[in-house]
């Protein structure tokens, strides 16, 4: 069973410098090799803490979120960063009005185990992802830890891993803490 959808109420937790020693959003930019031509696809933006540094690097992102007050959080910090190219979204990450094939790269953070359907996630993703794009599901061990959800809400790596081979060609385990991990798909 999916975890409960983190609430806008607590969107502040979203941006504590302290998630940085677990994530770096500059090493996600990297990892995914994203640049000034990339279209990106941020799946459950949230306020931000992903989105604001990949716009500063790419094309157009298109952030997603299903609580309209996160994006007017997000709207509100990209506006103090003096972003432009953002696409917002309100939309339910199992059927986005991305359009087919047009992003180049993309991201769910920490979104993943609050969803029932995490086939129709995947199926969305490889939906919008261009033939030659990456995405990358970043989620929280099933470990415990400091931060994050209750242990049984998590998503093991390795289940994650099989799931995504179900829809993909290409899968690959990253780590970025003990504690959290991503797993990297392509078409």
């Amino acid at each position: 069973m999916a975890g409960h959808r983190f609430h806008y109420s607590k969107a502040e937790k979203l941006l504590n410098p302290k998630r940085r020693e677990l994530i770096a959003p500059e090493d996600v930019v990297s990892l995914l090799h994203i640049n000034e031509h990339d279209v990106v696809a941020d799946l459950g933006a949230g306020n931000g803490y992903f989105t604001v540094p990949i716009a500063k690097t790419a094309k157009t992102v298109y952030a997603v979120d299903v609580q309209q007050e996160m994006l007017d959080l997000l709207k509100q910090h990209t506006e103090k960063e003096g972003i432009e190219n953002i696409s917002y979204i309100l939309s339910d990450v199992t059927a986005t009005t991305i359009p087919a094939q047009s992003a180049d790269k993309g991201l769910m953070a920490f979104v993943l185990h609050e969803i029932d359907d995490r086939k129709a996630v995947l199926t969305e993703v490889a939906r919008i992802i261009k033939p030659n794009g990456a995405f990358i599901f970043i989620e929280w061990e099933a470990v415990e830890s400091e931060m994050g959800p209750p242990i049984h809400e998590r998503i093991p790596s390795q289940q994650l891993m099989d799931e995504a081979k179900a829809t993909f060609a290409h899968v690959e385990l990253v780590h970025f803490h003990p504690s959290v991990y991503g797993i990297v798909v392509k078409k």
